[in-house]
């Protein structure tokens, strides 16, 4: 893989936010069965998303975050997100979150986004590796970052609030 496509695999490419992206990730950031996951409550305003994409210093030393929209290469069309956070230069490690619009899912686009990332992280970060909680019940979930060579590494005890009461969440990293 060359720098110059390091961040598309031909199919897909991840690509910094844009003005354009706001219904997107309006969208996403609204989407209620999301939130469990991300650890949001709230919804976002069109302006603070708004003023996210135009603030954002987009340098991960100062933000200690990235994240990236996954556009699909043959027509441009967003199909979803992948972020790192809680970077952590010092240490070389970074939480990886990824969200797909839905009609997007079960495509392995996911896999696609999260290969392209990884590579980004170890490649141009010089991360050393990449973690993610991930609910213990979302077996969609655990299988996409096991076949992307996550290893389960931990568990946190009824760490997620669910209707039927808490769940356990799982540490997956994945060690360059």
């Amino acid at each position: 893989m060359t720098e110059k496509d390091l961040l598309s695999d031909g199919k897909y490419r991840l690509r910094a936010p844009e003005p354009e992206d706001l219904d997107v990730l309006f969208g996403m950031e609204n989407d209620t069965s999301l939130w469990m996951a991300s650890g949001n409550a709230v919804p976002y305003s069109r302006y603070q998303i708004k003023k996210y994409i135009l603030m954002s210093s987009h340098d991960y030393y100062t933000d200690r975050q990235i994240r990236f929209m996954i556009e699909r290469v043959s027509d441009s069309v967003v199909v979803g997100s992948i972020d790192l956070t809680d970077i952590d230069p010092y240490n070389g490690r970074a939480e990886i979150g990824i969200a797909l619009l839905s009609e997007h899912r079960g495509q392995g686009i996911a896999s696609a986004a999260i290969k392209l990332m990884s590579d980004y992280a170890k490649k141009v970060l010089h991360l050393r590796q990449l973690f993610c909680q991930v609910p213990a019940d979302n077996k969609p979930s655990i299988k996409l970052f096991t076949s992307n060579g996550f290893a389960k590494t931990g568990r946190l005890k009824e760490w997620l609030v669910k209707d039927e009461g808490h769940i356990d969440v799982l540490i997956m990293q994945k060690i360059f």
